[in-house]
C-alpha cells in the first residue's frame, strides 16, 4: 500500500507523458485543489498535447477514437463546463480546448514532429492504404518534400493552438523539432550533452527555471525540421 501525504508540502508537481500527459491535463486543476493555497502547485505535460486535426485522407479518425474513450469512461463529468456549453465532449477532451479553462500553472513539452501523432493522428493505417508513408512514419529522414510539408502543418497547428498560453504568465512551453516522443523520461533528451536545446538550454534547464520560479516560463517553438542540429542525436520512439 502506498501512502501519499501532502499536509506539509511546500511545492507539488503533477506530470505525465503521452496518454498520461493528457490525463494530467484533465486532472491538473483537481490536483491543485487538494493543496493549501500556500503550496506552489504546477503541472508538466510531456508529449500529451494531442491535436484534433484531419489525417491525410481528410478524416478526423483520431477524434472518432477519442469519442469512444469519452463515452466508455464517462469523461464528460471531468471536462470543463465552459467548453461543454459550446462544443461536443470529444472536442473538449483535446488539450487545445482543455488548456483554455485550466488555472494551475502548466509547462508543455512536445515535439512539433511527434512520431506518435504522425503515425496515429496524421497518417493512421486506414488513411494510407498504398503504404507510401511507411518509411516516412518510421523515420522523418525518409520523408520526401511533399510529406515534410504535411508534417510542417502539424507543427504549425500546434504553435497556433498554444497562442492562448502567451498571456498566461506562469505557463511555458518547449516545442522542439526533433522526431521523438516523451522527452522528459530519458536522460539523453532531458539533460545531457546530447539533449535538444532551444535558446541554448535543455528541457531540464527551462523546466527547472520555471518550476523554481526563476522565470515565468519559456514560451518557444522551434524552427521547422531539420533546422535544429541538437536533434541529430535523437532516436525516434
Amino acid at each position: 500500500m502506498i501512502f501519499f501525504s501532502y499536509f506539509y508540502a511546500f511545492q507539488a508537481i503533477l506530470t505525465g507523458c503521452s496518454a498520461g500527459g493528457l490525463a494530467m491535463i484533465v486532472h491538473c486543476d483537481d490536483f491543485s485543489a487538494r493543496f493549501s493555497h500556500k503550496v506552489s502547485v504546477k503541472c508538466l505535460v510531456d508529449a500529451g498535447f494531442i491535436l484534433d486535426v484531419k489525417d491525410i485522407s481528410e478524416q478526423r479518425s483520431f477524434r472518432s477514437l477519442y469519442g469512444g474513450v469519452v463515452h466508455l469512461q464517462n469523461v464528460r463529468q471531468v471536462l470543463p463546463k465552459d467548453c461543454l456549453t459550446n462544443k461536443e465532449p470529444t472536442e473538449c477532451f483535446f488539450p487545445a480546448e482543455l488548456i483554455k479553462s485550466i488555472h494551475t500553472p502548466m509547462f508543455i513539452v512536445n515535439s512539433g514532429y511527434d512520431p506518435a501523432q504522425i503515425r496515429n493522428v496524421i497518417v493512421p493505417a486506414s488513411s494510407a492504404p498504398d503504404k507510401s508513408w511507411l518509411s516516412c512514419k518510421d523515420n522523418i529522414r525518409n520523408c520526401n518534400s511533399t510529406q515534410i510539408d504535411v508534417l510542417d502543418g502539424l507543427r504549425t497547428t500546434m504553435a497556433d493552438a498554444l497562442k492562448v498560453v502567451k498571456d498566461k504568465e506562469d505557463w511555458g512551453f518547449f516545442i522542439d523539432s526533433c522526431f521523438t516522443h516523451c522527452q522528459t523520461v530519458l536522460d539523453v533528451s532531458w539533460n545531457s550533452h546530447n539533449s535538444p536545446r532551444l535558446g541554448n538550454k535543455t528541457i531540464a534547464e527551462v523546466v527547472g527555471d520555471w518550476h523554481r520560479g526563476r522565470t515565468q516560463g519559456v514560451k518557444e517553438v522551434d524552427c521547422k525540421y531539420p533546422c535544429n542540429p541538437t536533434c541529430n542525436s535523437q532516436s525516434p520512439l
